[in-house]
């Protein structure tokens, strides 16, 4: 495994731990979030369950999500949500 495999590998974990944290408070008013990938900085993560069609679920990634995502991970540049 290389170096640039090994920081990815890194920067995911963190990032899922960021996520574990935050899961509980989405899951609470029925949704979810999921890890899709972590690619050049850019975290792709998906919004499910109550989420899906949510009018705050653009908030709650930017405000939120995002926020405390590059808080932990400072390596992360953005967080972009993908469809089903």
């Amino acid at each position: 495994m290389n170096e640039a495999t090994t920081q990815e590998l890194d920067v995911r974990a963190r990032v899922e731990r960021v996520l574990e944290t935050i899961r509980p408070y989405i899951q609470a008013d029925g949704g979810d979030i999921e890890l899709v990938d972590v690619a050049d900085g850019v975290v792709q993560i998906r919004l499910a369950g109550a989420c899906v069609g949510c009018m705050y679920s653009l908030m709650t990634l930017q405000a939120g999500v995002e926020r405390m995502i590059r808080e932990e991970v400072p390596e992360v540049k953005a967080v972009e949500a993908v469809p089903f």
